[in-house]
């Protein structure tokens, strides 16, 4: 087969607590004929975007990343980490708006050169849903997640703020649709679009944990039995803050929180050691074996 290359940043938590989400994305791209090609030179994203106006200095980071996917010729690439993928766009719509803005950015990067303005960045869902379709994906489908029934889940950034969301930011089905098309049952939940908790982890373990149960015990009631994400930050929180809450509320039990190329990799019926199951909080496995969908 002949794969068509797709230009490829990584940033810093696919190289070491969300390896299985790197892992499974490159599977699934090389099944519907796409490669990875990392970037030859690429630097933390800078985790966060500027909240203020007149404040240039976090752009510079992102920034440099653009600068050195033009140097390898590409004017597009292709983001798994949610919070990579917002600040990488963010920068990129900042200097697209403001002339001045990139041409002081651009007057601080003493070593590399000029941006040029030429770079998209896509979020690997996006890349799913509007290259190769869901309909296209469907088709590949060899173990349909039939009789699995699991809640969506967006957070923060995949869809805030708005100019650089990949969908609606109220009412997002990018999930859903690519649930059914695996065949999986889809729960719906409010409390989809609202914040795991994101970096209180660090300080606040418990205010995370019991924001982990009230996202997790709300798609319980109705019926979930796992959870689907694309946030390496979410996962953690909702993995294994959430197992933590077992801890602090009698009787409750975390499901097991999966990134969406893990169940994607499974209904493509793909190497399953890539899925790195081992390396979560909250064992998915029995659930994924009483359902049928792996031995």
């Amino acid at each position: 087969m002949r794969f068509m290359e797709l230009l490829y940043y990584p940033g810093c938590t696919l190289k070491t607590s969300a390896k299985d989400l790197e892992a499974t994305a490159i599977k699934i791209a090389e099944e519907l004929g796409y490669s990875f090609k990392e970037m030859e030179e690429w630097n933390c994203c800078g985790v966060v975007a500027s909240l203020t106006s007149d404040d240039l200095m976090h752009h510079l980071a992102p920034l440099r990343n653009l600068i050195h996917a033009e140097d390898e010729g590409a004017d597009k690439i292709v983001v798994l980490c949610d919070m990579c993928a917002n600040t990488l766009k963010q920068t990129s719509l900042r200097v697209k708006e403001s002339k001045d803005d990139l041409e002081t950015l651009n007057s601080f990067m003493d070593k590399e050169n000029d941006y040029k303005g030429t770079i998209e960045i896509v979020h690997f869902l996006e890349f799913l849903r509007d290259e190769v379709g869901f309909a296209q994906l469907k088709k590949k489908v060899k173990k349909p997640l039939k009789g699995l029934r699991v809640m969506p889940y967006y957070g923060c950034v995949l869809l805030r703020p708005r100019e650089v969301a990949i969908d609606d930011a109220e009412d997002p089905v990018i999930m859903s649709d690519l649930l059914r098309a695996l065949g999986a049952e889809v729960v719906d939940n409010p409390f989809k679009i609202e914040c795991c908790g994101s970096y209180h982890t660090i300080d606040e373990k418990e205010a995370t944990s019991k924001r982990a149960h009230r996202i997790t015990n709300f798609a319980r009631d109705r019926g979930a039995e796992a959870i689907m994400l694309s946030c390496p930050l979410c996962r953690f929180n909702l993995d294994a803050r959430g197992k933590e809450a077992e801890k602090i509320f009698e009787g409750y039990e975390q499901i097991p929180a999966f990134y969406y190329t893990q169940l994607i990799a499974i209904a493509l019926d793909l190497d399953i050691d890539a899925c790195g199951f081992d390396s979560q909080e909250v064992d998915p496995l029995p659930l994924l074996k009483d359902k049928g969908v792996v031995e």
